[in-house]
């Protein structure tokens, strides 16, 4: 008889295991929203209070049409006050990132920490259909590596 190789074995399960470790197991599914036509100065306003560097923006089918960060905030600021501009009729959609990089609820979590690290982005909106349905950060990938801490990572 040969000898069996546990590590092997136990190699093969972990790789199995991490194969269905998906997007929807660990975003945000209650998240802030902006709404298009909202004002600049109540995003800032909502990032502050709640503490969030940034959020999507949907319309009224609750797509996604973009995302603002606190930064984008900041460079309208400077802009504003750089020019001698008003604040008034400043609307999100003027100031949000159009162009959004999303990922899907079954896509595997490390293909997302991949994504994180070659496209150097703090959080992905989660999109099914064309309807936001979760946010996923850096620290929800963080989350999920204590969580699986013994597990292989590898996918």
């Amino acid at each position: 008889m040969g000898i069996k190789s546990f590590q092997g074995k136990h190699i093969g399960e972990e790789a199995s295991l991490s194969e269905n470790i998906k997007v929807e197991d660990f975003m945000t599914r209650n998240m802030f929203v902006f709404k298009e036509g909202q004002h600049i100065l109540e995003v800032m306003e909502s990032l502050i209070k709640n503490r969030i560097s940034g959020g999507p923006i949907v319309n009224q089918k609750d797509e996604l049409v973009g995302i603002i960060s606190e930064g984008d905030c900041i460079k309208q600021l400077s802009e504003s006050r750089y020019y001698n501009q008003p604040m008034d009729n400043m609307n999100v959609e003027n100031y949000m990132v159009k162009k959004v990089e999303t990922v899907s609820p079954d896509m595997n979590l490390f293909d997302v920490a991949n994504k994180f690290l070659s496209l150097k982005i703090r959080r992905f909106p989660v999109c099914e259909n064309g309807k936001l349905v979760g946010l996923i950060s850096q620290k929800n990938v963080l989350k999920a590596a204590l969580e699986l801490h013994g597990y292989n990572w590898k996918s």
